[in-house]
């Protein structure tokens, strides 16, 4: 399995980080991916763990490399940002997908501040961390495709009592998609929201609907759209929503 700091490939393939990616929606996103031919950095908080999915995947014959990454660490971020620049030299898709999800059976009076100061920590900065670092380059070479990770939790027109903190942040991250997407109109980059549906994994729960497979779908849709495609949308199993 090659690491992110390998320059041994040089085939022309479109690289893709993909945030979060160890397990679930983003390991699944990962995998379908790099089943369409593209080279794909798979990002996890832990080593181990990353390492562990990214075999798991290169078993199959995927072009997957492991690396570390935890978005609400800006020295991780800065360190990625240099190992794939220097391994492959650019990221032509960006899948943030990491998000936290805490709180969730108490009201918005009774959670906790600092548990909506973590979750926009990681589900609204690091995500415009992300693309502080890795946009510009796509700009630059006039091709990107970039996938927030939403979910219906944060549409406003139906926004309940579910989840304040997540379904909040949730809401702030389709504002970045909004706002990215207006910096880099006319550059060749599409920056949209997906959401994924109510999934089955850690996060989601045994009871839920949807496959992985399902959920990523869309996600995978958005990240390879043609040059006339949709930018600063939101989408689910391929058609707009409301926001």
């Amino acid at each position: 399995m090659r690491r992110v700091d390998s320059k041994s490939d040089t085939r022309p393939k479109l690289v893709a980080l993909v945030t979060g990616a160890n397990r679930g929606i983003g390991l699944e996103v990962c995998r379908q991916l790099a089943a369409q031919g593209l080279r794909v950095v798979l990002t996890g908080r832990d080593a181990a763990r990353a390492d562990d999915a990214a075999r798991a995947l290169a078993k199959d014959g995927l072009d997957v490399t492991p690396a570390v990454l935890d978005v609400a660490d800006g020295g991780t971020i800065s360190k990625l940002k240099e190992r794939v620049d220097a391994a492959f030299g650019r990221v032509d898709v960006l899948i943030n997908n990491a998000a936290v999800l805490v709180g969730d059976d108490r009201g918005v009076l009774t959670t906790r501040v600092d548990d909506f100061r973590s979750t926009l920590e990681t589900n609204v900065a690091g995500a415009l961390a992300m693309c502080q670092a890795f946009v510009p380059g796509m700009m630059q070479r006039k091709y990107g495709r970039v996938v927030n990770v939403s979910s219906t939790a944060g549409q406003l027109t139906s926004m309940g009592t579910y989840a304040p903190a997540y379904s909040i942040s949730k809401a702030a991250l389709n504002a970045v998609t909004r706002q990215v997407a207006a910096a880099a109109k006319g550059s060749g980059v599409l920056v949209n929201s997906a959401c994924p549906g109510w999934v089955r994994t850690r996060m989601g729960g045994s009871g839920a609907p949807r496959s992985v497979e399902e959920g990523a779908d869309t996600i995978v849709w958005l990240a390879m759209l043609p040059a006339n495609g949709p930018t600063g949308g939101f989408f689910r199993d391929r058609r707009a929503i409301d926001w």
